[in-house]
């Protein structure tokens, strides 16, 4: 049962709190809190140790496994633009993955205990901590874990030789992504276009949250109605 008029202790541990909050829970998640230094999620040092990641190690881990799955798919006879072509559209598929699950995953409402609680581990307690430099990158036993299945997928809908090349565009585009994330959080760009993509992931941190949800790219939410008035209307966000 949810506790009425529930508030949280900032300075005890989070996650198992935030459940309390029921349908409060929406309104307190997108209501940041500014500072660089992350809450703590759990009572357990070892819990808390999986839920931080450096930004670095999305790359170091991922990187070489992208290249090992194209070279694969080269081994097994495919020609050098037959390889390309897989892994362009492996990336491609990817930015749909990107905008699907941010928009119909990490911002799906909430009010039930274990909803709240499983939405601000996914995605809330991002956009409640958007500086927490730590937490700003999927940690690497989860992107192991949902890589299970998205590989499953892909061997299903190709052959044994295109799979691999196909495994590692999906993944480039994640590894992209996620250093992408951490830098219009935390990168100082100086030209035209990575200061648009920063003010645009910010506009949707701090001034709608239920639009652009597109964080390479604002493709999709171009496609499908979601484009911040700021680019929409062609005005430039302040």
């Amino acid at each position: 049962m949810v506790a009425q008029n529930f508030e949280v202790d900032l300075k005890k541990p989070l996650v198992f709190q935030v459940g309390h909050l029921g349908e409060a829970y929406e309104e307190w998640v997108h209501q940041p809190i500014l500072s660089k230094e992350g809450p703590r999620f759990f009572k357990s040092d070892f819990m808390e140790f999986l839920t931080r990641t450096v930004w670095w190690a999305v790359p170091t881990i991922w990187l070489p496994v992208v290249c090992y799955s194209i070279s694969v798919s080269a081994r097994k006879g495919l020609a050098p633009s037959h390889v390309v072509l897989l892994v362009v559209l492996g990336l491609f598929i990817w930015t749909l993955t990107e905008y699907t699950l941010h928009r119909f995953l990490f911002h799906v409402k909430t009010s039930s205990y274990w909803a709240n609680t499983l939405h601000y581990l996914i995605h809330g307690c991002h956009h409640k901590h958007p500086m927490d430099s730590l937490r700003l990158v999927f940690p690497p036993a989860a992107t192991a874990i949902l890589l299970v299945p998205f590989w499953n997928l892909i061997k299903l809908s190709s052959t044994p030789s295109t799979a691999p090349a196909l495994l590692g565009g999906l993944l480039l585009g994640y590894v992209m992504y996620d250093c992408t994330h951490y830098y219009l959080h935390h990168g100082q760009p100086k030209s035209n276009a990575p200061k648009n993509l920063k003010k645009y992931h910010l506009n949707h941190h701090y001034r709608i949250q239920n639009k652009g949800f597109g964080i390479t790219s604002p493709l999709w939410d171009t496609i499908f109605g979601t484009l911040l008035p700021s680019l929409a209307g062609g005005a430039k966000s302040s």
